[in-house]
């Protein structure tokens, strides 16, 4: 394996970092509504930052499987969209550094690139890993948004489990998460649930709760107004949308009547008030599939 080192160019001119919070958001992966696309992109648009290490996206990068765009101008190349893996040095409203990780996923050296992070990990001392995705779930968007939560440390892990034991398509967001707590460092991870019939759209209500998942993870204090504002919106057109579609509505009463029959068992020891209205473990990662799938016939496009 090659030195990590050799897969990214870290800043030379950084100010002293007290165990700053890394957060990770990759394209490529599930991320319905995208929740971690319009979490990165708030928190980027609302927070001065600058690049502090970049990775080398020539060794990671499968050019032709996604191809970067160009422009062209009459009769010349005017501009090359050149992708980016980058970490970002952030400082959130009371002053207090942390770090973004954004990019494309790697389609190659998954071990190398991990490796790589967790070089950075140790080096600028990172307390905390956390990362923030969506993914589609048969819930109603007229319920609050829940979330699955996971770990490197069972105390790190705040939220019910919805599911058990489950295969489902690999990501370098969950191997990182996976190897760094192999190495002993502490990592999180959100899976935010998107009602399945708006996975495809911009759902600003998962990244709202996604953002409320960082805050208690990481005690950074991150401005959220934008995205309130965005959520409510998208909300209200929803509702508009529904309203009068009496086949829509009738969807929608089905998943509130089983949501609401999951929330009622809480109190019990198991989630499920009824398993047979659970989608099994290979449900669940058919639906991972298919939704990687779709995706890529949009990426290919």
């Amino acid at each position: 394996m090659r030195n990590p080192e050799d897969l990214y160019e870290l800043d030379g001119d950084l100010p002293a970092l007290d165990g700053p919070v890394l957060l990770h958001s990759l394209d490529g992966f599930v991320d319905a509504g995208s929740t971690g696309q319009l979490l990165r992109e708030h928190l980027l648009d609302a927070l001065e930052h600058r690049v502090i290490a970049r990775f080398d996206v020539d060794s990671l990068i499968d050019y032709r499987a996604r191809r970067p765009t160009m422009t062209f101008d009459k009769d010349h190349w005017s501009d090359y969209a050149a992708p980016e893996l980058a970490v970002h040095l952030l400082r959130d409203e009371v002053g207090t550094p942390f770090l973004l990780l954004t990019g494309p996923e790697p389609d190659r050296l998954w071990e190398g690139f991990v490796a790589s992070v967790r070089d950075l990990v140790k080096r600028l001392g990172v307390r905390l890993v956390v990362g923030v995705h969506g993914i589609p779930m048969g819930v109603p968007h007229t319920r609050p948004v829940g979330m699955t939560s996971h770990a490197t440390r069972p105390d790190l892990v705040t939220r019910a489990a919805w599911f058990d034991r489950m295969q489902v398509p690999g990501s370098v967001a969950g191997l990182l998460e996976f190897r760094l707590g192999e190495a002993g460092h502490d990592a999180v991870g959100y899976a935010v649930h998107v009602p399945h019939y708006l996975a495809q759209a911009s759902y600003p209500a998962a990244a709202v709760a996604g953002l409320e998942a960082v805050v208690g993870a990481s005690g950074l204090v991150l401005p959220s107004d934008g995205l309130r504002d965005a959520a409510a919106r998208t909300d209200a057109e929803i509702a508009e949308q529904v309203a009068g579609n009496d086949e829509v509505e009738k969807v929608v009463r089905a998943l509130e009547q089983q949501y609401d029959a999951f929330a009622g068992a809480a109190e019990r020891e198991s989630l499920l008030a009824d398993e047979r209205d659970m989608p099994t473990a290979d449900e669940i990662a058919a639906q991972f599939e298919r939704f990687l799938a779709e995706q890529d016939g949009t990426d290919s496009a």
